[in-house]
């Protein structure tokens, strides 16, 4: 088996200069070709179930998944519950099987949100598990705006949290479905040099491949969330697999079409997170 905590993949990434893809999935034909590709390029992988996710499948189903993907293949597979909401959202992925929580606390005060992540960090660690925590607010594209992240609030929220991963807003946005923006460097490097906790970009689709390829070499970022970019890759392989023949109708036949598109399309997020070579 090569399940991993979020720990256990960040930090050799931050020595080594690299980044990992926290691939956001939605279901079986997703994931298993995420794994399928981590495995081709030999990186490690962080799947991931968010919201929306959960609301299609269930945790102990997913977390069931996550870890027979990882006894698959012989690259470290993180199971992160992503963009838990409550106490006992945390719990529940822990009960489930998962190595690494995300608690997201970042609409809510700066006081309580290090008070909620501290007690899922505190849930984390005692199980031997990895948590994720949130400062500033990563808005969405067509929706609510972002607030970007505080350097001095930052180093204050990693410092009394004790998060091994910290999730950052600097001109990041979730859902973004174009390449056309581009990350606060200045901002980051002001955050990098308040704190050295390994530093997380969610909506990493919206980043262009160039920035995304610079910041894992060259700066504390160590994870890019990646969504949208690949669901619509799914989405485009599904179409073409259903009007390829009008008359097939076994949605096993359908999905299974889908598989080599988002391998490929998956590698190639992966390539552009690599360590110089």
């Amino acid at each position: 088996m090569t399940l991993a905590t979020l720990s256990d993949v960040v930090q050799p990434a931050l020595k080594g200069h690299y980044a990992v893809a926290g691939l956001v999935t939605l279901g079986w034909e997703d994931m298993r070709a995420f794994v399928a590709a981590a495995e081709a390029e030999n990186c490690p992988v962080i799947l991931q179930a968010g919201p929306s996710c959960r609301a299609h499948t269930p945790l102990p189903v997913l977390g069931a998944m996550f870890r027979h993907l990882a006894d698959s293949v012989s690259v470290p597979v993180v199971a992160h519950l992503d963009h838990g909401y409550t106490f006992e959202d945390c719990r529940a992925a822990l009960d489930a099987g998962f190595t690494s929580l995300m608690y997201d606390g970042s609409r809510k005060p700066l006081a309580q949100n290090i008070d909620e992540t501290a007690a899922v960090v505190e849930l984390a660690h005692a199980a031997g598990i990895s948590c994720e925590g949130e400062i500033g607010f990563v808005g969405y594209a067509n929706g609510e705006g972002s607030a970007g992240t505080d350097p001095a609030e930052a180093a204050i929220f990693a410092h009394e949290t004790g998060v091994d991963a910290m999730a950052i807003s600097v001109g990041n946005v979730h859902l973004q479905q174009d390449k056309e923006g581009g990350l606060d460097v200045g901002r980051i490097r002001a955050i990098e040099a308040a704190t050295p906790v390994p530093l997380v970009i969610h909506g990493g689709s919206g980043v262009p491949s160039a920035q995304r390829t610079a910041l894992a070499r060259g700066s504390n970022i160590c994870k890019f969330n990646i969504g949208t970019e690949l669901r619509m890759a799914f989405g485009a392989a599904l179409r073409g697999a259903i009007n390829s023949d009008p008359d097939r109708f076994d949605r096993v036949q359908i999905l299974s079409d889908t598989h080599d598109p988002m391998v490929a399309a998956t590698r190639n997020v992966l390539r552009a997170f690599r360590a110089t070579e």
